[in-house]
């Protein structure tokens, strides 16, 4: 390739969704917003617009605010639920804890993250509870939020039940519940609900609303069921660096593609994508799953000469431990990109 040419390689990529590009109906939208001149810092036309939709699809009055990313979404939120003396629960492998490079930290200035262990990335509820009563004392910081991923760091997805019963427990020690929704679309799917009924109406106060793993180029929204716990949330968006003054070109394909269902249709596909990996890796012998696939991400076993022959081949995927790979599938995976990946994993596991 021309050392000049802003051609990017192609990557074999199952490593993460974010590999993927910009969606059909994202890239329409970005065309047909970039027209003359248009008033900026969200006082145009597609993010006033996208104010009816998000309450439309959410079945209620609520407030959103559009940021760049995820790790903004969830930082200036949770920033904005916790006072500095105050801790988060999460679970201990959390996006927060584990890839946010202390964010959530820098910008409450200095609430703290008091971890919760479980298996498959959810919070064991009992451990829950008793992290929350714990420290009562002056000494120690007081448990204000919970706050879990949907889906999880491990690829499952809590169930609504799940969620009821995180909703009592913050209702019994009055604390803030945050939903970290990076892939919420792919959850939906996998739980065949509503987005009200995962949301709000389970007791969420704050969502990390995501389209960036979801065929937008960037931007996240974050979602406030209740708008006066929104106030003021503005000058945290703008003090933080996530008030886009072109924010015509984040709001116009998120409104695109939450108008034309492309969202659903996006995470629906990418989940029936790691469905049919699955089915194919599971035919063969060898290889073992450390948690149930749930959503659009497998968790394998594999020894480090199949792992280290796939990548030779090209192929990209992340790794965890001392054996574990994870491959996820995005919007536009297909199944001829399956059955080439499962062609090479054959062809190495024959060699090891």
């Amino acid at each position: 390739m021309n050392s000049n040419s802003l051609e990017a390689p192609i990557v074999r990529g199952f490593a993460s969704d974010n590999y993927a590009g910009i969606s059909p109906e994202a890239l329409k939208a970005l065309h047909s917003c970039n027209q003359g001149h248009v008033v900026a810092y969200g006082e145009d036309p597609w993010t006033q617009k996208l104010k009816g939709l998000v309450q439309e699809i959410f079945e209620t009055d609520c407030s959103f605010f559009v940021v760049f990313n995820g790790t903004s979404a969830n930082s200036l939120a949770l920033a904005h639920l916790c006072s500095p003396y105050e801790t988060i629960l999460c679970h201990e492998q959390s996006h927060l804890k584990v890839d946010e490079c202390g964010a959530p930290q820098f910008f409450s200035g200095g609430a703290g993250l008091t971890l919760v262990s479980g298996g498959n990335g959810k919070m064991n509820l009992d451990l829950l509870r008793e992290r929350i009563a714990e420290r009562t004392d002056i000494h120690a910081q007081s448990p204000r939020v919970i706050s879990l991923a949907q889906v999880t760091e491990c690829g499952t997805v809590y169930t609504l039940e799940e969620l009821r019963r995180i909703q009592e427990i913050c209702r019994d020690h009055d604390l803030r519940f945050h939903m970290d929704g990076a892939r919420f679309a792919n959850a939906l799917v996998s739980l065949e609900v509503t987005p009200a009924e995962m949301s709000w109406k389970v007791g969420v106060d704050v969502l990390s609303f995501g389209f960036t793993k979801n065929g937008v180029p960037m931007g996240d929204l974050v979602v406030f069921f209740d708008s006066q716990l929104a106030k003021g949330f503005e000058y945290r968006v703008k003090q933080g660096g996530q008030l886009a003054s072109k924010s015509r070109f984040l709001a116009a394909p998120i409104f695109t593609i939450l108008q034309t269902g492309e969202w659903i249709r996006n995470a629906r596909h990418a989940n029936a994508m790691a469905a049919l990996l699955e089915e194919k890796i599971r035919r063969l012998n060898g290889i073992n799953f450390y948690h149930p696939r749930q959503a659009n991400s497998l968790f394998l076993d594999l020894s480090s000469g199949v792992a280290d022959r796939l990548h030779q081949k090209g192929w990209r995927f992340y790794h965890f431990g001392s054996s574990g790979y994870r491959l996820m599938t995005a919007w536009d995976h297909t199944e001829e990109d399956i059955n080439r990946l499962m062609q090479d994993l054959v062809a190495v596991m024959e060699v090891d």
